[in-house]
């Protein structure tokens, strides 16, 4: 009895944490958190996969880091839970020179093979986001369709600009404009259209509280535009959002533009935060100075944290806490919203990733490709990455003060979405 208490308490502690999420957050933050879980399981079965089909020796499988909670061994892989849900990996022998292996088992080694079977080793888990990421793309597109601002027809003023033609011809908030000059019009967008120059007088129709009445300004000079008659009204329902059906055929191209737009957006935000003046506002913001250049709210980062949106629209990191707090707050909202956020997720670990530096995928991708490059007449050159250990650590240590500074962050002041 005590070994089956002892087998079977890892996965009672992680449902009992479960349960607690769902207790204090609710089943938004629980749906988001195993979204995640998922994320991780995929991404690492992946490498998992390739390197089987490569004759690798896979060791070991774990969700977690830190102390083991739970284990099992099928063949000569051990699968399991560890303490530290941040994270996941999977140990394949041999991924360096110093790692010391047996030579019987040498042929088994990461290193020993051929570079384009390393190399689907190391892109594998970046694939999988990318992979997910389209699906769940596509499906945003093909159930819930295509959400687009369109000019609103039932849109009314709401400010009339003191001392313009609108003020001083008598119109009011709420008033509607529905003709110009004995044209009709039915949006915002048509009546500016339908305007003449500056200077020239036109007769407007106007609907107020259900009744159509006239009157007659005279345009003034538009002040972004000289060429461009001026009325002097804003309104705020000139334009709304609405939902447009997408079949699965137009899906697919669709898809294919929005998972661009995703990765290119991810990259550039990447390189924003570890510029030297992005860190210089991340940090200013951790230790809650003023910055020149104006705060940062939403940014990238890895290591456990990812990309958010904030109230300002700029830059800033946010933990893993962060990202759980934002796609419960979306989840809340629709479950198209969830879809759209578990895609830019995607991306962005996947992108994130393939940056060129060692413990990240893109690092072994780089040292594969030099090896490559380097050997010559069926000469294998290997890498000595002890020579890259320092880089290594030093990008750990950079990731480790940036999570904890997004840790603080979003616990002190969460990003809100709107």
């Amino acid at each position: 009895m005590r070994g089956a208490r002892r087998d079977w308490g890892g996965p009672v502690s992680v449902v009992g944490l479960l349960a607690v999420v769902l207790v204090l957050w609710g089943l938004p933050m629980l749906i988001v958190v195993l979204a995640i879980i998922g994320m991780l399981f995929l991404h690492e079965l992946g490498h998992y996969l390739t390197a089987r089909a490569a004759g690798m020796k896979v060791t070991e499988f774990f969700l977690g880091f830190g102390p083991r909670m739970w284990s099992f061994r099928r063949g000569e892989t051990v699968y399991g839970l560890k303490a530290i849900p941040a994270g996941a990996y999977v140990r394949i022998i041999g991924m360096n020179n110093l790692e010391e292996v047996s030579p019987a088992e040498e042929h088994r080694t990461y290193r020993s093979k051929p570079y384009w079977r390393r190399m689907s080793v190391a892109v594998a888990g970046s694939a999988v986001h990318f992979l997910l990421a389209l699906v769940l793309i596509y499906s945003f597109l093909v159930v819930g369709g295509r959400n687009e601002i369109v000019a609103s027809p039932e849109w009314g003023v709401d400010l009339v600009a003191p001392g313009s033609p609108a003020d001083r011809a008598g119109l009011k908030p709420g008033d509607r404009i529905v003709s110009v000059n004995g044209r009709s019009v039915v949006t915002m967008d048509e009546m500016v259209a339908a305007l003449p120059g500056p200077g020239v007088p036109v007769t407007l129709g106007i609907e107020r509280n259900g009744d159509r009445q006239s009157g007659t300004l005279t345009l003034g000079t538009h002040p972004e535009d000289p060429g461009r008659g001026y009325v002097g009204i804003s309104s705020r329902t000139a334009r709304v959002s609405r939902a447009v059906e997408v079949g699965p055929v137009q899906a697919v191209p669709e898809t294919l533009d929005e998972f661009g737009f995703l990765v290119k957006e991810s990259v550039l935000s990447i390189g924003r935060f570890f510029s030297p003046s992005g860190l210089s506002s991340f940090y200013r913001e951790v230790a809650d100075q003023p910055d020149p250049q104006g705060s940062q709210k939403v940014a990238p980062a890895g290591g456990g944290t990812t990309a958010g949106v904030g109230d300002d629209g700029q830059n800033r990191v946010v933990s893993i806490f962060g990202a759980l707090r934002i796609g419960a707050d979306l989840t809340e909202n629709g479950w198209d919203n969830l879809l759209l956020f578990l895609a830019l997720l995607n991306v962005f670990i996947g992108v994130f990733n393939l940056l060129p530096f060692l413990p990240l995928d893109g690092g072994h991708v780089v040292i594969a490709t030099y090896e490559r490059l380097r050997s010559w007449r069926g000469h294998r050159y290997t890498a000595d990455v002890s020579k890259m250990m320092p880089v290594a650590y030093a990008v750990v240590l950079i990731l480790v003060f940036v999570g904890l500074g997004a840790l603080y962050l979003d616990i002190t002041d969460p990003i809100t979405v709107p």
